[in-house]
């Protein structure tokens, strides 16, 4: 029987929950996800819980945030002067925007607070400093 290897495509489904219980992200009612085992594509705790895995094995594998989106970093966390962002740009908690970093890189981020002074983004993943859970099923590897 055939096993995962680096380097090979697969298809997986797969659902994500916090250590909660809560689902934050699911392959259900979708195409199975597909990527390259070892080539970075997706979360390193993930990635490398693939090989020696077969077509319709599955598995419950935790991920450390460190395998994940890593630690909550505080220097990604920064008040902008109100009056430095536009009128129209929404500024409600929790809304998602995109900033262009110096390098032109176009940076997601998340409205933390707003006040009349200020506005709080914070540019972390959104499941930065957080475990996951993943459940996974193997659907299909196309050998490298």
């Amino acid at each position: 029987m055939t096993q995962v290897k680096s380097g090979d495509t697969v298809r997986i489904h797969y659902t994500g929950t916090l250590t909660s219980g809560e689902t934050f992200d699911s392959s259900a009612g979708r195409d199975p996800l597909e990527f390259v085992v070892g080539s970075g594509q997706i979360i390193p705790g993930l990635d490398k819980a693939l090989p020696g895995m077969a077509v319709g094995d599955k598995k419950s594998v935790d991920v450390p945030c460190a395998e994940a989106y890593g630690e909550k970093r505080d220097e990604a966390i920064q008040a902008i002067p109100r009056g430095e962002i536009p009128d129209h740009i929404p500024t409600e908690p929790g809304t998602q925007l995109q900033m262009q970093a110096p390098t032109g890189q176009v940076v997601p981020v998340t409205v933390v607070e707003a006040n009349e002074e200020q506005v709080i983004l914070d540019a972390n993943h959104p499941l930065a400093g957080k475990d996951l859970n993943f459940a996974i099923e193997l659907v299909e590897i196309k050998a490298a």
